[in-house]
């Protein structure tokens, strides 16, 4: 077991495929960082044109505090003890700042799903970061996506489903399923 992991994503919305991830990365060390890439798509836009998602309000409905909160409780209510974990800003768009906010000596964690994927990955080798690929899939093997959720989300179809319990919750309370619904609608 290493002592420091690092795990990344947008994160929106979060989902049961996310909390795998999560969950694989923490067996692997003591204290796992969870970056959430875009943080302020305003701020740090996506720069690659593999990075389909990191530039659309619309696909990026929830706030990084939202993200941020909806991890933590998540992670709380599967039983990681909040000593055992950290999240923070991944400007993944602006790789020249990710070693501002990672721990240098940190196993970057991965799941390669896509060719951005693959880019990411070779963002943080190209930094000198240790990556560790968890697993590879592609098309129906990788499940649930948060495009697909979001979808669902908007035209009301069952989607707590996919979502951890908590973060389903937070949604609803939030107007957050209602904010969804009226970007995917009006396409900002």
């Amino acid at each position: 077991m290493t002592e420091t992991g690092v795990v990344h994503g947008r994160f929106q919305v979060l989902h049961l495929k996310h909390m795998e991830y999560f969950l694989a990365a923490k067996m692997r060390c003591r204290v796992m960082y969870v970056g959430i890439t875009h943080p302020d798509i305003g701020a740090y836009p996506a720069t690659s044109p593999l990075d389909l998602h990191g530039t659309a309000k619309a696909d990026n409905p929830l706030t990084y505090i939202e993200r941020y909160e909806m991890i933590r409780d998540a992670l709380l209510d599967f039983g990681v003890k909040r000593d055992e974990f950290e999240i923070i800003p991944f400007p993944v768009s602006r790789p020249e700042k990710l070693p501002e906010y990672v721990p240098a000596d940190a196993v970057h964690y991965m799941s390669l799903c896509g060719e951005w994927d693959a880019e990411k990955c070779r963002i943080l080798r190209s930094l000198g970061l240790q990556v560790e690929i968890l697993w590879e899939r592609s098309g129906e093997e990788k499940g649930i996506t948060g495009t697909q959720l979001r979808g669902m989300i908007a035209r009301e179809e069952d989607w707590r489903q996919y979502m951890p319990k908590t973060a389903a919750e937070y949604l609803a309370e939030h107007g957050i399923d209602q904010r969804i619904r009226n970007l995917y609608y009006t396409g900002s």
